[in-house]
Order: C-alpha cells, then structure tokens, then sequence
C-alpha cells in the first residue's frame, strides 16, 4: 500500500419548428430522445390502457417485448400496497392536473424496485386531454434504496435475536440490489461487500476486507478518493464521488460511489454504508451527445459564415448594396454569437463568459433581430450579475422564445412590442417577457415546439426555476422565476 490508499481502519405535427435549420430532422431527435432515455417512459389512453412504452421503459420493466404490456391496464401493474397511488395519479390526471409519487411495484419478472413517478395530461387537438404521460424513475440505485439500507443497518444494532433478524434481512436486500453495497466500521475499516460486488470486480469473497479494496481504483483516481474519503471520516459529510473500478474483465469502469453514516443516540458514527454504481455506459453516452452536439453547431456556424460570404461576394457585385449587406452581415455575425449561447452544452464546450449582467446577455442574444435595432425591444428593470452557468439556459429561454415572436408573435408584424422586466425580491430573480402589438392569440396552442420544451427543461433543470405562459388576447406573457444564487457558480 501507499499513502495513497483509503484509511485502514404520437410522431405528427407536435413537433413545431424551433430555432434549428429546417432541415434538421426534430422528429429523429425526439425518437432518440426517447430511444436513449433510462427512465420508463409510457403513453396511455383516457381508461389508463398502456398505448406505447419506450426502449428505456423495456430495460426498466424487464421486459421481452413492448408488446407485453401495451392494451394493459397500468395501474394492474401495482400489485402491492401502492395500487392506490397508482389510481390516485391516474384519476388526476384526468382532471387535467400533474402529479407525483413514490411507490414499490415489481417488474414483470418479479424483480422489486422503486419508482418515482409523474402523471401527466397530454392535451389533444381539441380543449381537454387526449391521453396521459407516465415517466417511471428507478429509484432503486439511488439515495432513497441507500437510505433505506441504511435503516436496516440501524435496525441491525438492536438485540441479539433482532440483530440475527436485521443483519439477515439487510443481507439479503442488499444482495438483490442492482449496484455494490458496502459497509465499514468508523474509522475506515471496510468489513463488507455484497454478491454484487463480488460479481462486478471478480475477486474472491473477502478479499477486498480492510485496505484491500483499495487496488482496484484506477491509479489516476486514488489521490483523489482517498483525499474525500478522509474528509467525510474526519468530518462526518456524506462521502460522493467518480471514479473508476476495475472490472472483473480487466477494464476499468465508471462508477458513482456514495456512503452515508450511520449514527446512534447520542449522534456518535458507528458504520458507514455506501454504495458503488456503474455509470460508464451513461458517461458514455453522454459524451456521445456532447460529441455531436458540438459537431451539430459547428455545421450551424459554417452556415453562418457561408451566408456572410455569399453576402459579400453579392455586395461587390452590386457597390450600391454594400451598406445594406453590411448590416445584414452584422445581424448573421450576431445570429452565430447568440447561437453559442442558445445551444445545448456539455462543461467543456459551455461558452467562458466570465462574469457579464442579464440584461447584457439578453441584449447579445437579441442583437440579430432588427426589433432591437428599432426600439420596439425594451429592457427594463434591476440587473444583475450572471456567468456561464446561466448563459447557456437563458440563452436558450430567450433565442427561442425571440424566434416564436419572430415567426407568430409581435416581432412578425412591424407594429408589435416586447417589454422584458427583470426584479429580484427575497433572494428570487423574476424576468417577464410581454409581446403586444402582434396577431391576436385566440387561446393556448394545443401542442409546443421541441425548443420549447427544451427551454422548459433549462429553467427547471439547470437555474432551479419556474416559467409559466399566460396567452392573453394581445400577446404571450411569459414569467421566469429561478434562485438569484443560479445564475453565479460561486
């Protein structure tokens, strides 16, 4: 050992045109979408029938076929206690409502897990809902299994007979677990592994007991293993982390470890229980996307500079055109800047901003459109202080909602306005987008465009935050809300 080691001891015209070329192919990106997401993902009809469940969702139920489950009532599948939450959601979301819970079901070869779920209306093309959304979560890899092992832990410091019964129980548990599951005594010591673990490194039971485990780090993550390990030992915090473990196959994977301490009455650390997951085949994945999604802009930008081109080459052709194609080469240039923002980005590909202001960021993105040029954009209220880690989300928020003015909104008629207002009270920013002056709105669209949704999922998933549309008479009220600490990493 060295001092590196641990311590000893419906494809159809839902999908409406976004900011992207029309040639991108949206419902091929939606199908993958769906074809790569883990999470069980179902479609059901207004009676809870089981109408599509996808690939993800096949994976998750262990299913041999869709077709398995498909005609299916869904809430027959909730064999145990929960059935009722089942029906609850399900009866819900006929009245138009969103819910969520947690629940225990087996999948269809009897293997328990647990789910968290959301129940969603979909709304058809006429007023009211055509059928019904259910996203499943396997929560039995997350911290919710970890917590509940940790519970039995607890339990397992009881009597004698409770603590045969406990330890029996936590054994058995932990052996069915889909991840490795391990414990160690207060200091450090590692006194044991789960079946799984043992099936994932392809060493012989017991030997990775005390410091042994430590050889199976690859050596570029031990420093840093060992460093946090030490700090939650010393500090009691929950202990989390990357890195890879060699396989039984001789590669090395990525794996997501976590460990909780276990604590008595008087709050003193008398185990600690942690979890190992393999995450390679997401980080994978991830990449992949990252990959393309870099050489998807990248075509988007040679386009840009194509056009600026093409523009050139026209205006010394016609000298009587150069002022115009001079601004009109200035608006493609800010169109490419604004696209650096307004597209998806992994850490390494995110814009480096440094530290700019909202109203700056929404003025960058808003520069190509001639609206701005012309006063009809007015920016007004407190500003505040943003990095790269909000750039990219509202980048997107605001190029996309910009584009669905541009096309249906106040920016397609020269008459029209847009007021955005930006607040901050009791630690929340508030940012309101109100067109006037366009096509009168005769109601909420049946169905968003997949940049809408995908700024949907930048507010909540990335600032933390709310967005809701209000589609009055005389033009869309959008209203962002999001923690005023999002929009700064420090």
């Amino acid at each position: 050992m060295t001092d590196t080691t641990l311590p000893k001891p419906d494809r159809s015209e839902a999908i409406a045109d976004g900011a992207l070329p029309e040639a991108f192919d949206r419902l091929g990106l939606l199908e993958a979408l769906l074809a790569t997401s883990q999470d069980c993902i179902k479609v059901l009809d207004r009676q809870g029938r089981v109408l599509f469940v996808n690939r993800g969702g096949e994976v998750a139920l262990e299913l041999d076929a869709a077709g398995d489950v498909v005609g299916r009532l869904w809430p027959d599948f909730w064999t145990g206690s929960d059935r009722h939450l089942a029906d609850e959601a399900l009866e819900k979301a006929r009245r138009g409502e969103t819910c969520d819970f947690l629940g225990e079901a087996e999948t269809m070869k009897g293997s328990p897990r647990c789910w968290h779920v959301t129940v969603a209306p979909i709304p058809g093309p006429q007023a009211g809902m055509a059928t019904i959304l259910v996203q499943s979560r396997d929560l039995s890899s997350s911290r919710i299994a970890e917590e509940r092992i940790a519970a039995l832990a607890i339990e397992a410091q009881g009597g004698a007979r409770e603590l045969r019964a406990s330890e029996e129980k936590f054994r058995t548990i932990a052996d069915t677990m889909p991840q490795m599951v391990w414990s160690t005594l207060p200091d450090g010591f590692h006194d044991y592994f789960n079946a799984r673990w043992y099936e994932f490194t392809g060493v012989p039971a017991g030997s990775t007991d005390g410091e042994g485990w430590n050889d199976l780090f690859h050596p570029d993550d031990r420093q840093r293993a060992f460093e946090l390990w030490r700090r939650s030992l010393e500090t009691g915090e929950p202990y989390e982390i990357e890195y890879r473990l060699r396989h039984h196959s001789g590669e090395y994977r990525w794996t997501l470890g976590r460990a909780l301490p276990i604590r008595d009455g008087s709050g003193r650390i008398t185990r600690w229980f942690g979890t190992c997951t393999d995450i390679h085949a997401a980080k994978r994945d991830a990449e992949l996307l990252a990959l393309l999604s870099q050489e998807l802009s990248h075509r988007i930008k040679n386009i840009f500079a194509i056009v600026q081109g093409l523009i050139g080459i026209s205006a010394r052709k016609r000298p009587e055109m150069r002022a115009f194609a001079s601004d009109l080469r200035d608006r493609v240039a800010a169109l490419g800047r604004a696209h650096d923002f307004a597209r998806p980005h992994s850490e390494a590909s995110r814009p480096i901003v440094g530290e700019t202001t909202l109203h700056a960021l929404v003025r960058e993105i808003l520069k190509p459109y001639p609206a701005m040029e012309d006063g009809r954009i007015a920016l007004i209220g407190e500003d505040l202080p943003v990095d790269d880690k909000a750039a990219t989300p509202i980048g997107l928020l605001i190029h996309e909602l910009a584009t669905n003015a541009m096309k249906y909104g106040a920016l397609s008629v020269d008459q029209g306005v847009i007021r955005i207002e930006t607040s901050v009270l009791d630690g929340t920013c508030a940012l309101t987008w109100r067109e006037r002056g366009g096509p009168r709105i005769d109601g909420e669209p049946t169905h968003s465009g997949f940049g809408m949704q995908l700024a949907n999922s930048s507010v909540d998933g990335h600032l933390g935050g709310t967005i809701m549309r209000i589609w009055e008479p005389d033009g869309l009220v959008v209203s962002v809300a999001c923690p005023v600490s999002s929009l700064l990493r420090r």
